[in-house]
């Protein structure tokens, strides 16, 4: 578990200047449309993504939008590093729910050589960060990504999956973009994320009000991450978790800050409001049960990372001469 402790980012880095997505090997691709391969026939569908695109549209306006990047920093080197790890060049690489560029500004034109960033909020895509790596935003959506087939050496994503409403499906789209041989490399919110929060607020909301609604949003078992990379056509897998644990001065601080970062709540069985009495109830819970030494709340991020190849043939030879 890596500790960090809350801080303020004051300065801010020129943006990036973006550039439309022309010849990328783009693809018409409609809300509803089939896609290639065995996609799952049911739509799932537990969040609001145009609530979801509001919210980080909201959060890339805000004067000092840095200031709450520190999360999405932290697990954008930790995908950066997982890249590097990989004795390879990416002439072409693609980074999905990109919002402000938390991953392209820690690599490299010597690793990548072209980076493409999607996400379905224009804003973030305005403000990106500043990378030395040639870069094209695209404004789509997770969930019907607009390129063709085998066009990317590698995919990215850090911190978006997590708001897709049909994931097996997202992450056949994954595969069917990337060239043989590619790889995607990403990282999601875990099922213990906000642990605390959430069971602040449901004691709370309990002993007010009665029962309790949920407040944070619903997560994918890691047990589930390794069978649906296997479903969508990956192999030679990796998935591993990690937590990172933030402190905040209290409860209210925190849900300032995940507003911020746009990871507010977007299910579409949310509760739109709690009382104030509740809020103030909760916030003395999480106090009671959470506090550190110093006064402040600790928030834990559980991080899931997964690593997946698409087929190629090369990789049975490669195989062969390890086992040889």
């Amino acid at each position: 578990m890596l500790p960090l402790t809350r801080f303020w980012l004051l300065l801010r880095r020129p943006p990036a200047a973006g550039v439309r997505g022309k010849n990328l090997g783009l693809r018409k691709v409609a809300s509803g449309v089939s896609f290639p391969g065995n996609a799952s026939p049911r739509a799932l569908n537990i969040f609001d993504r145009d609530l979801k695109r509001k919210q980080k549209n909201w959060a890339a306006r805000q004067p000092e939008p840095l200031k709450f990047d520190y999360l999405k920093e932290e697990v954008g080197i930790r995908i950066a590093d997982r890249v590097y790890d990989i004795a390879r060049d990416f002439p072409l690489v693609l980074d999905i729910g990109c919002g402000r560029g938390y991953i392209a500004q820690h690599l490299n034109k010597e690793t990548v050589g072209k980076f493409i960033q999607a996400d379905i909020a224009e804003n973030a895509l305005k403000n990106t960060l500043e990378t030395e790596i040639p870069t094209v935003t695209v404004l789509a959506d997770e969930e019907f990504l607009p390129f063709r087939e085998n066009t990317f050496d590698l995919v990215v994503s850090s911190l978006s999956l997590h708001w897709v409403n049909d994931l097996p499906r997202a992450l056949e789209q994954i595969h069917y973009v990337l060239k043989p041989d590619g790889v995607f490399i990403g990282a999601m919110f875990g099922g213990d994320t906000l642990y605390e929060l959430r069971c602040s607020l449901q004691l709370a909301e309990t002993e007010r009000e009665g029962g309790f609604a949920p407040h944070v949003s619903p997560f994918t078992a890691v047990n589930d991450l390794g069978h649906l990379l296997g479903r969508a056509g990956f192999n030679t897998l990796t998935v591993d978790t990690d937590e990172i644990q933030v402190n905040y001065p209290g409860m209210f601080e925190l849900m300032e800050d995940l507003q911020g970062m746009g990871e507010s709540n977007c299910a579409w069985n949310r509760k739109a409001l709690l009382h104030r009495d509740t809020m103030l109830a909760a916030a003395a819970v999480y106090r009671e049960m959470y506090r550190n030494e110093d006064g402040s709340v600790p928030a834990t991020y559980q991080i899931y990372y997964m690593i997946g190849w698409k087929y190629h043939d090369s990789q049975i030879r490669k195989l062969k001469l390890r086992e040889f």
